[in-house]
């Protein structure tokens, strides 16, 4: 029975090899668009679950109430005395069920947010590196290639490497062990521990890891910018390890009006879920994991639905076989699985052809995705997916065929008496309008998305950050005369329009000091401030040149000028928001302290950027530092000259510090990297979608090809009865036109309530205009008419006399 069933199964595909095409075509592609997503969901997913402790490992957040607002993150809760003092200390000794803590810097917010140099003889690289403290590689799986993972972090001249530094410095891992490195022309570090490089699917990024004890005690830095992570005994309950957290963390909190409670989410949860909500981290690219998984099902379901389609259309061609299978005694039960095992035999065929393609595209989606995906054909657990995504294909695509045609009465089948029922026409007319729903609200989101992108990586942002480069103050910069006579000797040379510094680059201005809040010799008051009042600022130093050369705009007051003595003593900058913020009328002349400095302000800074536009516009508070040990030194070049002024850059800046390799970030290149993540998303959006398109209209282009077929006499008796070719043609595609309009209604506006939820993570945003939804049904109705004109022109133009010649 099964071998008979095989055997009718493959004459009907080389019987109607062009409705079969169709049908394969479309399910490869849906199929191919669910395998590649499917291998991005994974790749994403698996980030951070490698570790052996993975299921015990947890970061600590903080959830911050004060003045009403609650916020959340992940920085370690501190206490300034004569430095940053840890509030969660050493929980380990207090807190049985806490197996092993580690702090780790995340180097957001520290000199060290960028890379660093080290050097042996004469070989000098910047590499990428952090801080760990010694129990950090007990908790986390990263294999140790020589040295001992209990030890290799216990010393605070301790330096744990890559086996990519190990190989750039010493040539080997083996070779590298008891090595001395020098770290920033300044400190001696020896390597006690080489390390594998690090997974791709890893969230942390490290060359090197330097004992966390050294920032305080060698490099003489102190910050609070280091996470805390965990790892339970196997057998604790979280809820109650918080509870002991908070009941350790409370006694060391100042009594004021605000309260910190400390929360641990699975390490591995992190990258997912790293966006904080009412204070607790919830969203984050979850939500790309959440939309692409969607669009996966939605180009499978479309793919789906044309079989079905196609499939009940055709249903009429095969009802004397149906008749004749069930007068011979073939039962309804025998009929479905025929017909089902039909739609498993296309389905086997689009997939093979899905693996095939995936094989080949594979390294253009790495490219494509900034991803670092294997070929999976060597896992059994993908062979699992891609047969459940058979099985459920085939089983999708063929039930409704199956269920339909086992249903024929073969009495009237056999005398030629077929003949739709209403309910069998309206859901066959309603799996094409929900694959059009479908196809419209992929187009519609695809360019909400590509807007939104555009908007970003295209608006003002308050400054001109094109022919904007920075380079880091380090070496004999630190020196104030060194610092001078670079700026001084740079600003002569060719291509270089000006020259200035700031204590951070102007897109990522980090820090976050509240008026109440940091170092209390740091805590920024003001003129008519209000008792309990809190504003979170970003403060920042810059030099005498900083607003001319970012080309920022005074909403009111002055700029500094080397003209005034006192602007580097007493005077300060605000932008619009801090004025918001800090309730100022009239805010020129009223005086302001910040950083053991009391002045007055002396203009108002039109808002400008500083972070992506997913947050909002924080308060600013600037002074004037000419000189200062650490920050960026900011080149503005002259247009078209660039090659000129990196070669000035370079020859003065090897000239001053040998002992640094030179390098240089481009403000724009670096800005752009802000929204990789919504590049990748308009990119893959615009594929997906054309692919929808695709897919709807090869459903399409095979209901009319069904449609002509079937209404060839009629077609034929209309024209000798007097009917015009046009007229024919709009008989023909009347009715596809009619689904689509009420497709494009029905998609409209979970098209709009779905964009504008995910518009809500940008801080400012497009809005979603009407034409936006017209240009969608337009180019929907456009494709759809270059669809099925060819076809339905064709069968206007034939001559009635061959289509009637049988009569």
């Amino acid at each position: 029975m099964l071998r008979n069933y095989v055997k009718i199964a493959l004459r009907n595909l080389l019987k109607n090899k062009s409705f079969n095409a169709i049908n394969i075509l479309g399910l490869t592609l849906g199929i191919s668009c669910c395998l590649f997503i499917l291998l991005w969901v994974l790749d994403e997913e698996r980030v951070d679950k490698f570790h052996a402790n993975e299921k015990t490992l947890y970061s600590l957040y903080q959830t911050i109430t004060a003045n009403g607002k609650v916020s959340g993150n992940y920085s370690t809760p501190v206490r300034y005395k004569d430095g940053p003092v840890f509030l969660v200390g050493n929980m380990k000794a207090a807190i049985p069920d806490i197996k092993y803590q580690a702090f780790y810097a995340t180097g957001y917010e520290l000199p060290w947010g960028h890379p660093e140099t080290f050097q042996t003889g004469e070989k000098k690289f910047k590499l990428e590196g952090s801080r760990a403290s010694s129990d950090f590689f007990r908790m986390f799986s990263y294999p140790i290639l020589v040295g001992n993972a209990a030890t290799a972090l216990n010393d605070i001249s301790s330096l744990a490497i890559s086996r990519k530094m190990a190989d750039l410095f010493f040539g080997s891992p083996q070779k590298a062990i008891g090595k001395s490195l020098r770290y920033e022309n300044k400190l001696d570090f020896v390597v006690t521990a080489v390390f594998e490089n690090l997974p791709a699917q890893n969230s942390l990024k490290f060359d090197f890891l330097i004992n966390w004890e050294a920032q305080q005690k060698k490099l003489e830095w102190a910050s609070n910018d280091f996470r805390t992570y965990v790892q339970l005994a196997d057998n604790a309950d979280v809820t109650t390890v918080e509870t002991k957290i908070n009941r350790f963390l409370q006694p060391q909190l100042d009594k004021n009006d605000r309260s910190i409670r400390i929360g641990l989410q699975r390490y591995g949860d992190q990258y997912l879920h790293g966006h904080f909500v009412n204070g607790k981290p919830e969203d984050g690219r979850i939500e790309y994991v959440r939309l692409f998984s969607g669009v996966a099902i939605f180009l499978l379901l479309i793919a789906c639905v044309n079989f079905m389609n196609l499939a009940t259309a055709r249903s009429v061609k095969r009802a004397k076989e149906i008749g004749v299978r069930k007068v011979v005694g073939s039962s309804r039960l025998d009929l479905i699985g025929q017909f089902l095992g039909e739609s498993l035999l296309l389905s086997f065929v689009a997939i093979v052809l899905s693996l095939l393609l995936m094989q080949l595209l594979l390294p253009a989606f790495n490219q494509f995705t900034g991803k670092q995906i294997e070929s999976p054909v060597t896992q059994a657990s993908f062979w699992g997916y891609a047969t459940g995504l058979m099985v459920f294909t085939g089983l999708l695509s063929g039930s409704y065929p199956a269920l339909f045609l086992s249903s024929l009465k073969p009495v009237r089948i056999l005398k030629g008496v077929i003949q739709f029922t209403r309910s069998a026409v309206w859901f066959q007319q309603g799996l094409t309008v929900f694959q059009f729903v479908l196809s419209i609200t992929l187009l519609v989101a695809t360019l909400v998305i590509s807007r939104q992108t555009s908007y970003v990586r295209n608006a003002h942002l308050g400054y001109d950050r094109e022919n904007l480069l920075y380079i880091r103050i380090e070496g004999a910069l630190m020196s104030k005369n060194n610092y001078l006579f670079f700026k001084d000797q740079l600003s002569k040379m060719p291509g270089i329009a000006m020259v200035d510094r700031s204590s951070e680059a102007p897109h990522s201005m980090g820090f976050v000091i509240d008026g109440e809040e940091g170092r209390k010799e740091d805590a920024i008051s003001w003129e008519g401030k209000e008792k309990g009042q809190s504003v979170a600022f970003h403060p920042t130093s810059v030099g005498l040149d900083f607003v001319k050369l970012m080309n920022l705009k005074l909403a009111e007051g002055r700029d500094f000028s080397r003209a005034n003595a006192t602007d580097s003593t007493d005077a300060f900058l605000v932008n619009e928001e801090a004025v918001k913020q800090m309730g100022l009328k009239n805010p020129i002349g009223k005086w302001v302290s910040a950083w053991q400095k009391k002045g007055h302000i002396i203009g108002i800074l039109k808002d400008y950027h500083t972070n992506s536009f997913h947050e909002p516009i924080k308060p600013l508070i600037v002074d004037v530092k000419e000189y200062e040990y650490f920050g960026v030194i900011l080149v503005r070049t002259v247009a078209g000259q660039t090659r000129e002024a990196l070669a000035s850059l370079e020859s003065v800046y090897k000239e001053l510090n040998p002992n640094y390799p030179f390098s240089y970030q481009f403000l724009d290149q670096e800005y752009e990297q802000l929204y990789r993540s919504e590049q990748v998303l308009a990119k893959l959006s615009n594929v997906f979608a054309a692919l929808a398109i695709v897919i709807s209209c090869l459903g399409l282009l095979g209901l009319i090809m069904f449609s002509i077929e079937q209404r060839t006499k009629e077609i034929g008796i209309r024209k000798v009865l007097g009917s015009s070719e046009r007229q024919i043609v709009t008989l023909l595609s009347g009715n596809f036109f009619r689904l689509i309009l009420i497709a494009f209604f029905i998609a409209s506006p979970l098209a709009w309530f779905a964009m504008n939820r995910w518009l809500q993570g940008f801080a400012y945003r497009i809005t979603v205009s009407w034409w936006i939804f017209a240009l969608a049904g337009v180019s929907v109705v456009a494709i759809t008419l270059l669809t099925i004109s060819y076809q339905a022109i064709r069968a206007a133009l034939m001559n009635p006399v061959t289509s009637l010649r049988s009569e």
